[in-house]
């Protein structure tokens, strides 16, 4: 109880009025009042307020402290507890456990109540009532306190406690100990074993994955073997037919090689005015004189041509593997991937591919894992085949911003900081020299150009934006613009006809708004507010009613315009701005991102399926385009790289400038490439770089 008594809590008493009032007073009382009928009426006026309990305003009796230190009656305090839960001095929240003794201020109204003459007949009565105090007290404490506190307060109470009993108390501690230490040892087992458990059914679950994806590979290499012995079967009995008609005298003499281009010389010479029958004895000659040796160099030529052929196909297997074994992680993903999820639908639940050859005896799995292993390791480079230099080289404002084919690939539009949209011709690019290369149609605009969108149901309709926001609508034919809407207040970034509905179009600005047009209205007729810097847009290829929206709050936002409220998703996974969106299909979305990256999103699922790495992308536009197979971009390291959509690696890459190396390394680190289009679902692309270089390139093994 020494401890309670010292409590920091229980009120200071103030010792120069208390000790001349209560030490001296009554001495004073007895010297001036013989009767001592005076006591209380000298003593009253000088009683410390800290003596009197603040609810019944008595000398405090049995005083009790709380803890938010504050000193009553005991009976008043718990009269007052029980209709309510509060301190009567300062309202705190108090219940019954928050009272303690406070033998100190007892002490001092004890003292004061025994030097009072009025109250000596009752010193006696409340020392006893202050022994029945402590008791109550401690039991009050004993009920409240745990059973070491109790332990504890007894010894230092001076409890006498035997040897013996000391000893039973060891023994009982020890028991105590050692029962504790089972009961955290038999925890630790549990625990330990529930983990164990956990683990177990882990690597049961990945065993029966394995063995459930082994059963797939066994199915497979089975269905594969099966078709590469028909495969075997039907080349042997194409040889035997091949050989058969070669020994055939008939037919060795029908398409003999000498006699065929002997022929057609004699028809070019007989058409352009010569002998015929000049050329016909020759001939015979000719024949007469090779009838011996012609079989034989025949067989020697098939022989070294069949030998060379095998050469060929040999080195391009072996070129096809090692583009396996190098993105074999990826190879595997994808086709465990596809097997598990396609394992149980019959082929005719599946959209219909024409790509993937169906097979006897393949699992649907199977045959779309063929048509991606096919695709991926049928290219392994990229190969010029026309280039165009688009713009002056000692002209600074060359960077190609956009660059688009029509609706049927004839012509191909180009557009940048130069002022201008120049419009070529496909055909004639690839076929004639690069010196004359000249654009059909030029069409002047009074600002830079961000962005181009041909009408794929209006031929020669094509849509542009420019660095002043404003959206144009043009005329390839008579070089007019249509329309123009000047509504977006900031640079509009991009612009996208829709593929289903010729008179819709969306924009994107930098004012955070995308806007939807009607070529046949002069005003907007939609507008999404956004947060943040609108960076591209793009309708769904299979509805009007569906975009995507690339924001520099990194995120893509795909919204049903039917209701504009909310977007239907938000995809998040990019870091920084998202630069570019583009449909591979109407339920497979990509995006670019100035974060290095292209990812592939499920718009359909709304899940992230992919992400591609592998260029260099952290603050220019470098262009995205897309087919059904492959992803493009640029990078800018001057580099345009090509994406398999299923692979996350590159498949090959070219790189824009000089063959010398140093000057390739200078290049790279000054120019980028800034736009990048498919021709269709061919392997033909378009590519232009900030130095204004038009190339097209095409896949090539």
């Amino acid at each position: 109880m020494e401890e309670i008594r010292k409590d920091p809590l229980v009120p200071a008493v103030k010792p120069d009025p208390r000790a001349s009032s209560i030490g001296e007073g009554p001495n004073h009382r007895h010297e001036n009042d013989e009767g001592g009928s005076g006591g209380l009426e000298i003593g009253a006026p000088d009683l410390d307020k800290d003596l009197l309990c603040p609810i019944c305003m008595q000398v405090i009796k049995d005083a009790f402290l709380t803890a938010c230190g504050h000193s009553f009656c005991y009976m008043c305090i718990i009269t007052h507890l029980r209709n309510k839960s509060d301190c009567p001095c300062c309202s705190q929240h108090l219940t019954n456990n928050q009272l303690y003794p406070n033998f100190l201020l007892d002490k001092v109204s004890l003292s004061y109540l025994a030097h009072t003459h009025s109250y000596k007949c009752c010193f006696a009565e409340l020392v006893i009532e202050n022994l029945l105090l402590k008791k109550t007290s401690a039991r009050h404490v004993s009920k409240t306190a745990s059973p070491l506190d109790q332990f504890r307060d007894a010894l230092q109470r001076g409890c006498d406690v035997s040897i013996k009993e000391v000893d039973n108390l060891l023994t009982l501690l020890a028991e105590k100990k050692r029962k504790m230490e089972q009961e955290e040892a038999e925890r630790n087992m549990q625990i330990l074993l529930d983990f164990l458990h956990c683990l177990r059914k882990q690597k049961v679950d990945e065993l029966n994955e394995v063995q459930t994806d082994l059963q797939y590979i066994k199915e497979d290499i089975n269905a594969v073997e099966r078709h590469r012995i028909d495969l075997y079967r039907a080349r042997d009995r194409y040889s035997v037919k091949l050989r058969m008609l070669g020994d055939d005298p008939s037919t060795r003499n029908a398409w003999p090689l000498e006699k065929s281009h002997t022929g057609f010389n004699s028809n070019s010479l007989s058409i352009r005015g010569g002998n015929p029958s000049g050329n016909f004895q020759n001939k015979k000659v000719v024949e007469g004189k090779a009838q011996g040796s012609s079989h034989g160099i025949s067989k020697k030529d098939a022989q070294s041509g069949s030998d060379s052929q095998s050469l060929n196909q040999s080195s391009v297997s072996m070129a096809r593997k090692k583009r396996i074994h190098a993105q074999f992680n990826d190879l595997q993903e994808c086709y465990l991937q596809k097997r598990r999820q396609l394992v149980d639908q019959p082929h005719t639940n599946q959209e219909s591919d024409n790509s993937v050859v169906r097979r006897e005896g393949y699992s649907h799995g199977l045959a779309d894992f063929q048509s991606v292993l096919t695709t991926f390791t049928r290219y392994s480079r990229l190969r010029v085949i026309a280039e165009i230099r688009h713009g002056d080289i000692f002209h600074s404002a060359n960077i190609v911003s956009s660059i688009e084919f029509d609706r049927d690939d004839e012509l191909f539009a180009t557009a940048g900081v130069s002022r201008c949209i120049k419009v070529f011709d496909f055909s004639s690019v690839v076929n004639e020299p690069a010196d004359i290369q000249c654009p059909i149609v030029e069409m002047s605009t009074r600002s830079k150009l961000s962005c181009l969108s041909w009408n794929k149901h209006e031929k020669n309709h094509i849509a542009s934006s420019d660095y002043e926001g404003i959206v144009t609508v043009w005329d390839v034919t008579t070089r007019q613009s249509l329309m123009e809407y000047e509504e977006h207040e900031k640079r509009a970034w991009s612009v996208d006809f829709s593929r289903t509905e010729p008179s819709m179009l969306v924009s994107g600005s930098d004012d955070c708004k995308v806007k939807v047009w009607c070529t046949r209205q002069e005003a907007s007729v939609l507008n999404i507010d956004m947060k943040a810097n609108i960076c591209c847009v793009k309708y769904n290829p299979g509805s009007s009613n569906f975009i995507a929206v690339g924001s520099a709050d990194h995120h893509i936002h795909y919204y049903d315009l039917r209701n504009i409220s909310q977007p239907l998703h938000v995809f998040s996974g990019h870091k920084k701005a998202v630069s570019y969106v583009k449909f591979l299909s109407n339920n497979e979305l990509a995006s670019a991102s100035t974060d290095s990256t292209l990812r592939l999103w499920d718009v359909k699922d709304n899940l992230p399926v992919r992400t591609f790495r592998g260029h260099t992308n952290e603050k220019n536009f470098v262009g995205l385009t897309v087919n059904s197979e492959y992803l493009a971009c640029g990078s800018e390291t001057n580099e345009v790289y090509v994406y398999h959509k299923e692979i996350t690696k590159p498949v090959t890459s070219h790189r824009f400038g000089s063959l010398d190396m140093e000057e390739a390394e200078e290049e790279a680190g000054s120019y980028f490439i800034s736009a990048v289009c498919w021709k269709s679902d061919s392997p033909t692309m378009l590519t232009a770089n900030s130095q204004g270089t038009i190339k097209v390139l095409v896949l090539a093994a």
